[in-house]
């Protein structure tokens, strides 16, 4: 039984491994756009793992990039397997994490507000 914090570690591993592969440029696929890897979630059997990615762009933008990623997920479960050295190939989803864009709405509130109460 693996313990709370392997998962964890693993998953750091993981959002590691595939940041390297999209800074590398492995992910050939065209409608992949500039993503960042945010995290990563694996379950505590280390059988899937959820990446999350964020990505700035327009809705369509986002649904090529869905596309690609979805496509390129056996390639990507081969490389996570082989990279971090693991005896079983965790089942990789991609999901996409719209907070940093939340972030940046709640920003430009703020910053409007401010503007107009003359802070």
């Amino acid at each position: 039984m693996a313990s709370k914090v392997r998962p964890e570690r693993v998953g750091q591993e993981i959002q590691a491994a595939v940041a390297d592969m999209l800074i590398r440029g492995d992910l050939h696929d065209p409608r992949i756009g500039f993503i960042t890897i945010t995290g990563v979630k694996v379950s505590p059997d280390l059988r899937v793992a959820q990446v999350y990615y964020s990505m700035i762009g327009t809705d369509e933008e986002k649904l090529k990039t869905k596309q690609g990623l979805e496509a390129a997920k056996g390639y990507v479960r081969r490389e996570v397997t082989s990279r971090v050295q693991l005896r079983v190939s965790p089942e990789v989803f991609f999901t996409f994490d719209g907070s940093l864009e939340e972030g940046d709405k709640i920003e430009r509130l703020i910053k409007e507000v401010k503007s107009k109460e003359g802070w």
